[in-house]
């Protein structure tokens, strides 16, 4: 079927698409109705349905005679490891962490945070949380205490599994530290912590309440699936929020099922048989969409991969392990082709693999230049497919469908609208806007299954953060345009949430971090260009008028704040002084204005402006 057909099946009748995706997946109880709609801004996909997604991941293509078919390749350059779990190891590994959790009194609906390094034994905590009907929160292993004690405080968990420790080019970064002082940090307390040691660098214990994750393995039973309600939470997954405050995106186990199994095949065209790769962190959504249940539903081969696109140990490692495990498509960031580009521009380390059998290389998580996608075009002799989706959505809202035939590649697009979202672009009043134009990107309701209808215990901000914007629509938070042939050009964010690498990082929170400084009486942050990770961000500090430090200190002293309370995931490092900041007469900071300032772009001079002389002295500065 070609993705023409495909879509206007879908458009033409939602629920039966949605009803036939439903019945590639193993229901313990079927669903009698497909959608159940409270009202407008309330829907629940296959809501009387029953199952359990741990067992379609796992037990399922077992007891179709697939137990011995690798399911897991661990690939870890950072440690020179190369593991290859079956089905049957993955599930073996599986079923005894959720034996141990229920030794722990984890039951259905409990919480259990997971803050962990790319091992396996992450993929089979998130698993065994799935088989148990505990709801996962993965927490991206490098963030900063304060961050993470912000997340338990807001999933309260039962039991926390983290590492000893993370391990990246030339440095350990010591998990265990950063986990002891964010539940000092919590107003939550955690009485049980599995903690997988790492020989590399173990952690100390504390007896009574930590438990060593490989001990708790060996001697637990394994526990059997337990039956999930379709609309029962599978995972909360946090993202930044303009306050600063993380927003805790709530994925149901039924539409996310049905949605990533039907997205494997239709968008990347792979069957049992092939080999996925997904070069992210399962701290990120594409981590849990794509490494660990998308594969895994679909009955494939998954990649876990430790190590960095660059310097594990060169910028060969991605198309050495394409040829090595035979890998058919591949998932990566703009800013890990950016960074292979950087280190290798003639494309040497590509000819020296053997590539036959990889078919696509896709891309997201920010927009990628069409300079990157036309140079690893160029060298790797495959379609490279953009394509947009969000936290929010778990998989992409619009893209080219390698299982429908693709279609015209537009570099700097993200393609044409997945089967199930119906994107437009819209004014400020709501109304859609003529092709060609920009506005804000938004997605008409319901949205399809997978996609988060509400945070974790607060439906009324998901209300007021995607819903309220504009009546019967989702607000994507993304400015963009529609062509005349239907693709889809996200062109920014239309917040002040960056884009640093593929992770979306507020501003706001670095803002929130530096006021903190005793000499700084005022700042601002403002995502701007880079080659290599799209955004960085760069703060602008206005001291107090009595301060006497030394300005080098200071700057020091702020980079600092923002590694220790955000983490060096921020990637802040770039911080200028000056007299005052721009703003509005009501008081509001151009962050946009300055931000264009220092990327040498046309701008307009805002017309509620206090001062218009305070754009010449950042000039000036900045000079």
């Amino acid at each position: 079927m070609s993705y023409e057909d495909e879509y206007k099946e879908w458009e033409n009748s939602p629920e039966e698409y949605w009803g036939k995706k439903a019945s590639n997946i193993l229901w313990n109880k079927k669903w009698s109705s497909i959608i159940k709609k409270e009202n407008e801004n309330d829907w629940t996909w296959f809501p009387d349905g029953e199952l359990n997604t741990c067992y379609n991941c796992l037990d399922f293509h077992i007891n179709n005679g697939k137990g011995n078919k690798i399911a897991l390749i661990y690939d870890s350059p950072v440690t020179n490891q190369k593991k290859f779990y079956t089905y049957n190891d993955l599930l073996n590994k599986t079923a005894r962490i959720a034996g141990a959790l229920k030794e722990h009194n984890v039951q259905k609906g409990d919480r259990v945070l997971i803050y962990m390094p790319m091992v396996p034994e992450a993929v089979a905590s998130m698993l065994a949380c799935a088989r148990l009907g505990a709801i996962h929160v993965v927490v991206f292993g490098g963030f900063a205490p304060n961050e993470l004690a912000t997340r338990i405080n807001d999933s309260k968990p039962k039991v926390i599994i983290a590492g000893s420790c993370g391990i990246e080019p030339g440095k350990i970064i010591e998990y265990k530290p950063m986990l002891d002082e964010a539940i000092n940090l919590s107003t939550h307390k955690v009485n049980s912590c599995f903690i997988y040691q790492r020989d590399i660098k173990k952690a100390n214990l504390i007896n009574g309440r930590d438990f060593d994750l490989d001990v708790l393995i060996q001697n637990a039973d394994p526990a059997p699936p337990t039956t999930i309600k379709s609309q029962d939470p599978l995972y909360i997954l946090y993202t930044s929020g303009t306050t600063g405050d993380p927003k805790g995106m709530v994925r149901e186990n039924g539409g996310h099922a049905v949605a990533l199994k039907n997205s494997m095949e239709m968008i990347y065209g792979i069957n049992s048989n092939d080999v996925f790769w997904a070069a992210s962190d399962i701290g990120w959504v594409v981590g849990h969409s794509y490494i660990v249940y998308g594969p895994l539903l679909k009955g494939c081969t998954t990649v876990l991969f430790e190590g960095k696109p660059v310097g594990s140990p060169d910028a060969g490692v991605f198309w050495r392990i394409i040829s090595e495990h035979n890998v058919t498509a591949m998932f990566t960031a703009p800013t890990a082709l950016r960074a292979i580009k950087r280190e290798d521009p003639e494309g040497k380390e590509i000819k020296k693999y053997n590539l036959k059998n990889f078919k696509t290389q896709f891309l997201a998580g920010e927009r990628a230049d069409p300079s990157t996608i036309e140079w690893a075009q160029t060298h790797l002799n495959v379609p490279i497919i953009d394509h947009w989706w969000q936290t929010e959505t778990g998989w992409a809202i619009a893209g080219n469908f390698s299982g429908l035939g693709t279609f015209k590649i537009k570099p700097g697009s993200t393609g044409k609208p997945s089967p199930g979202f119906n994107v437009q672009c819209l004014d400020k009043n709501g109304s859609i806007k003529k092709n060609g134009e920009i506005g804000s990107l938004a997605i008409k309701l319901p949205l399809p299954p997978s996609c988060s209808s509400t945070l974790w215990q607060n439906k009324k901000r998901y209300n007021q953060a995607y819903l309220n914007e504009f009546q019967g629509w989702y607000s994507s938070a993304d400015a963009g345009y529609i062509d005349d042939d239907g693709y889809i050009w996200v062109m920014s964010r239309t917040d002040d949430i960056i884009n640093c690498a593929g992770h979306r990082l507020s501003t706001g929170a670095m803002e929130e971090v530096l006021s903190k400084h005793n000499n700084i009486a005022e700042c601002a942050v403002v995502g701007i260009e880079d080659e290599l990770k799209g955004q960085i961000p760069m703060g602008f500090i206005v001291l107090n008028s009595d301060s006497i430090k030394n300005n080098k200190i200071i700057i020091e002293e702020t980079i600092k704040m923002i590694r220790d309370e955000i983490g060096p995931v921020a990637s802040f490092k770039k911080v200028m002084i000056i007299k005052r900041l721009p703003k509005t007469r009501s008081g509001k900071i151009l962050r946009s204005t300055i931000a264009s300032i220092v990327d040498n772009k046309p701008y307009k001079i805002p017309a509620t402006i206090d001062d218009p002389l305070i754009l010449d002295e950042i000039k000036k500065a900045i000079s």
